[in-house]
């Protein structure tokens, strides 16, 4: 199993929470890199701690939650080996994983339900890189 590293702003907290709850169900180790409370933050501050511990191993992977999802992917991807996807439905978290080779997926609090940004996250865990033709796309980002 990679090492899961985990963080989101005040908007996606309660979502962090819920995803740290399944993946304690499922007995999936994760570190959370905070916030530790739904006090506001600032998300790039976030979004730098776990990308700056993903981009040091290639078995570490992301997960980040704000509002909308836009912001921490934003700031993830400035990170050199840093592919963060928004993913929004099953296909763009299996796609992220599968042709992209994604190391952090980020979601949007309010724009998904729970339960889809649960599928999302299995998703995002479970699908394993292609590679092939991907991986000549990949080297040229």
């Amino acid at each position: 199993m990679k090492k899961i590293f985990i963080s989101s702003d005040h908007a996606g907290y309660k979502l962090k929470e819920l995803i740290k709850h399944y993946l304690n169900k499922r007995k999936i180790t994760y570190n959370d890199m905070g916030p530790k409370t739904n006090r506001r933050v600032d998300y790039p501050e976030y979004a730098h701690k776990v990308a700056k511990k993903v981009k040091t191993n290639k078995n570490y992977v992301g997960i980040l939650i704000c509002g909308s999802g836009i912001g921490m992917n934003i700031a993830a991807n400035k990170h050199k080996n840093i592919r963060a996807a928004q993913c929004f439905n099953s296909k763009t978290a299996k796609l992220s994983r599968l042709h992209n080779n994604a190391n952090i997926i980020t979601l949007g609090s309010r724009l998904l339900t729970k339960k889809n940004a649960l599928n999302y996250v299995s998703i995002f865990l479970k699908t394993k890189f292609e590679g092939g033709r991907h991986l000549k796309r990949i080297k040229k980002i």
